[in-house]
């Protein structure tokens, strides 16, 4: 009889096709290869800024849950380092200066909706952003100060700062995960939030690409 997947394990696997796409959408690439520009960069940081309110009103509705609790740490909080690098790229005033598109509006409403009243909602959007954003912005942020010439300032969403050990850091939210009491039917769900989760990241390149376009025209 083969030995049953952990549940990590399975939920990598079934997203590891949405996770390529993302990774191989031109928005992106042509952030990190050089051809997009400090406007580039400012647009999709502001978008994160959205999501990432959104995220962190939900976790304080998750830090009396039982399950969902485990994943909600202090230093877990993006939107200080997402403000301090906006108030760089754009001065005091950012907050006057920057709009969700209809993607971030539809993957917000989406968070408020499931993640603030599900705790498997809530480790599903987490799970793909911050994990997400961990994985790959270190190396992210390490481009855009080459390119733009940022020192830290502007990239303190991408650091990650208060984690000294990104790879223990997922070790241990993969074993959380894992040891999470969900049936089988709930990690279905779980999974299928995810899917959706990574849709809304590829969708919002594809709105930031005709944001740029609109911008450049």
């Amino acid at each position: 009889m083969n030995a049953v997947a952990p549940f990590s394990t399975a939920l990598r696997e079934r997203s590891s096709a949405a996770h390529s796409a993302r990774e191989c959408d031109g928005f992106m690439t042509d952030l990190v290869t050089g051809a997009g520009t400090r406007d580039d960069y400012v647009a999709l940081i502001a978008q994160h800024w959205f999501i990432y309110a959104a995220l962190e009103e939900a976790a304080i509705r998750m830090r009396t849950d039982p399950v969902a609790s485990v994943f909600v740490r202090d230093h877990h909080s993006r939107l200080p380092a997402l403000e301090a690098d906006l108030a760089f790229l754009l001065g005091s005033g950012w907050s006057e200066l920057i709009h969700p598109l209809p993607t971030t509006q539809a993957y917000v409403s989406r968070i408020r909706r499931v993640a603030a009243t599900w705790p498997g909602g809530f480790v599903a959007h987490h799970y793909t952003r911050f994990v997400g954003d961990l994985s790959g912005g270190p190396s992210i942020g390490r481009l855009m100060q080459r390119r733009f010439g940022f020192e830290t300032n502007g990239i303190g969403f991408l650091l990650f700062g208060d984690i000294a050990d990104p790879k223990a850091f997922k070790t241990i939210y993969r074993e959380q995960l894992d040891a999470a009491p969900w049936d089988d039917d709930e990690k279905e769900r779980v999974i299928a939030e995810v899917l959706v989760a990574y849709r809304f990241t590829t969708e919002l390149f594809a709105d930031l690409t005709r944001a740029k376009a609109m911008r450049v025209a």
